[in-house]
């Protein structure tokens, strides 16, 4: 096993450079840093967790509370938490992940035992009830979400807001009038989860600014809860010709349906899509859609958390601007006979 003075013998510095380096206690040139660095990485060296803790009274762990409901898409959640997870450790942190609904008594726990040295918080909702307590921690810590009132708060998020506005622009170029809104679970809505209600007055505004008529379902997702929103929809709105989805549970069914009732897409009916880029791609059509960009949220949230532990960070809101790529699922209004 490497030891630390190996490293230092190695780089032409002493022990004390090295544990320096290490820790961030004292400030280091950049030439002598990258020196170090360089035989850490040649040699394979590994510093000695509980000793590197104890010498700096880090953990070295950053908690990520992730609430693993059933009526959210689990393998996004997951692919966010592995972005996370591999950006922590270019940066020498491990992640405790937090998978229970336990809401501020786990913000308790988490800051009350030294467990972590930092927080990340998915599943933000607007009015989140964590908030008060991360605002009265002094640990540093980032929202993958976004809340009402983002003072005194760092958050990273796609606009959720603009990914609505853009998919009603996208439907109203190719002419249509009428848009059905297939959404989350209606518990997603219960709890005014920030993702959901922001797309949502996205749409709103948008096609209201554009005299559009908008119609919102949401929806549990799988085939039988489909075929009774639908149903509602063309019985409320027959003359429906535009589809936005935010459930990838209801993807798949919504176009088995459509297919099932003789309506095609995109000649008869245009679907658009928020979801992740797989799921649009291997839909049984090619869905336009807004990408969920999973793994740049977890990795801008670890980059705005390390600023903050090093000292670098202030409070800001980083919104990822949405993308709408066109694909097979969605075309030219019908004309009306």
């Amino acid at each position: 096993m490497v030891t630390l003075a190996e490293v230092a013998q190695h780089a032409g510095v002493s022990a004390s450079t090295v544990s320096y380096v290490l820790s961030g206690k004292r400030s280091i040139s950049t030439t002598t840093r990258q020196r170090v660095e360089e035989s850490i990485r040649k040699l394979g060296y590994h510093p000695n967790a509980g000793a590197r803790a104890l010498a700096s009274s880090r953990s070295n762990i950053i908690a990520l509370m992730i609430p693993l409901r059933t009526d959210m898409y689990v393998p996004v959640m997951m692919e966010i938490a592995i972005a996370v997870a591999a950006g922590a450790r270019t940066h020498g942190y491990d992640i405790l992940l937090l998978t229970g609904e336990e809401g501020p008594d786990a913000v308790r726990r988490v800051t009350g035992s030294g467990l972590a040295d930092a927080m990340i918080l998915m599943d933000v909702e607007l009015d989140d009830e964590r908030l008060p307590l991360l605002r009265d921690t002094h640990q540093p810590s980032v929202l993958i979400g976004l809340p009402a009132d983002t003072e005194g708060l760092t958050c990273v998020d796609l606009d959720f807001r603009a990914t609505g506005a853009l998919c009603v622009e996208h439907l109203a170029q190719l002419g249509h009038r009428d848009i059905a809104v297939i959404g989350e679970a209606a518990a997603v809505y219960e709890r005014h989860t920030g993702f959901a209600e922001r797309t949502l007055d996205g749409l709103r505004t948008r096609a209201r600014e554009l005299g559009l008529r908008l119609l919102h379902r949401p929806c549990e997702g799988g085939y039988d809860a489909m075929a009774a929103t639908l149903a509602r929809v063309f019985d409320e709105r027959p003359d429906t010709t535009g589809f936005v989805v935010q459930n990838e549970a209801a993807v798949e069914p919504l176009l088995a349906l459509l297919r099932q009732q003789g309506r095609a897409v995109p000649e008869d009916v245009s679907v658009v899509a928020v979801c992740p880029e797989q799921v649009a791609t291997q839909a049984s059509v090619r869905l336009t859609s807004v990408a969920v960009p999973a793994q740049e949220m977890g990795r801008r949230a670890v980059e705005q958390l390390v600023a903050k532990l090093d000292g670098r960070g202030s409070d800001e809101v980083v919104l990822l601007s949405p993308e709408l790529t066109v694909r097979a699922s969605s075309g030219p209004a019908p004309v009306a006979p």
